[in-house]
């Protein structure tokens, strides 16, 4: 049932991809929170996170229970619909697709606006490569964010974990746009995710290994992972960057100056070929983790 609910979720987002805006009232819940709970303890950050993941991911879980009893066509449905929600390629696809458009058709300045506002942070100095490496970069961590994070929670936990998992993202991420005003909220959220990605996050890496260059990918991991923080998009970077042999990191210019960052992978600059060859990597890993499931669902099934 894990197996046919990702195959059918993952065709429902391609052909309909949903509107995060939907749950815009969520984001205005966290902010409520953390109003009144940014208080300077360490124990309201908890309480904080507590109070926003604790809830909907219980309720999704009684709601699998229920609905498996009554109907399992009933609960396989809800299997589908937590996965359209908190999982899919377009989430993330179609501002890279876009900025890899701009970019074939040498509109730079149109591909700086696109990045610009995917990365909510201006991209008016990069030049093409520049513009190109830093979209791969995106374009691997948010794929695992989006889809390779999602399906290992919701493997591992039915759709329980998937909402878990999506809650504790966007609270990382929503807690720590400005740290200084979330304060042990953001410190919390990061730490409680650090923790709940790691075998997943580790996981996807090795997947990029797999699908792509195997020895430079560990290679990079090995070597370049740990400079790059959070560690953990360090690693995805490294590992995604080693498989499909190009340089990400490194300095790019922002206000005039050059701000560095770790050199991750080896190989050649990036460009939009690269950017394709990201787009097959992405989907020669989904295809791995569909397969892996799926032997796992026979061996079940087959006792």
């Amino acid at each position: 049932m894990t197996f046919l609910s990702l195959i059918v979720a993952l065709l429902m987002e391609q052909v309909r991809p949903f509107d995060g805006k939907t749950f815009a009232f969520m984001w205005g819940y966290f902010d409520w929170l953390k109003m009144h709970l940014t208080t300077g303890e360490w124990r309201h950050g908890i309480l904080a996170w507590l109070i926003a993941v604790l809830p909907p991911t219980l309720v999704a879980g009684l709601v699998t229970l229920l609905l498996h009893k009554l109907n399992p066509v009933a609960g396989w449905a809800w299997n589908v619909f937590v996965l359209y929600l908190t999982m899919g390629f377009r989430q993330f696809s179609h501002a890279y697709t876009s900025i890899d458009k701009a970019l074939k058709e040498g509109d730079l300045q149109k591909a700086r606006e696109l990045l610009g506002a995917w990365r909510g942070a201006s991209a008016a100095e990069y030049n093409a490569e520049q513009i190109s490496r830093v979209s791969i970069e995106l374009g691997l961590v948010y794929s695992h964010t989006y889809v390779f994070g999602v399906i290992f929670f919701f493997a591992a936990f039915g759709p329980m974990g998937a909402v878990l998992y999506r809650l504790a993202t966007a609270l990382n991420d929503e807690w720590n746009k400005y740290p200084e005003e979330a304060g042990h909220l953001g410190k919390f959220s990061f730490h409680a995710f650090e923790i709940i990605d790691w075998i997943p996050s580790r996981l996807t890496a090795l997947s990029f290994a797999i699908v792509g260059d195997f020895e430079d990918a560990l290679y990079c991991w090995r070597t370049q992972a740990l400079s790059w923080k959070p560690i953990a998009h360090g690693i995805l970077l490294a590992s995604g960057a080693g498989a499909l042999g190009v340089r990400l990191g490194d300095a790019l210019p922002e206000d005039g100056l050059k701000v560095y960052r770790p050199l991750m992978g080896m190989g050649d600059e990036a460009d939009s070929a690269y950017m394709q060859s990201t787009v097959g990597l992405l989907w020669r890993c989904l295809l791995l983790w569909l397969l892996l499931i799926l032997l796992l669902t026979i061996a079940n099934l087959l006792g």
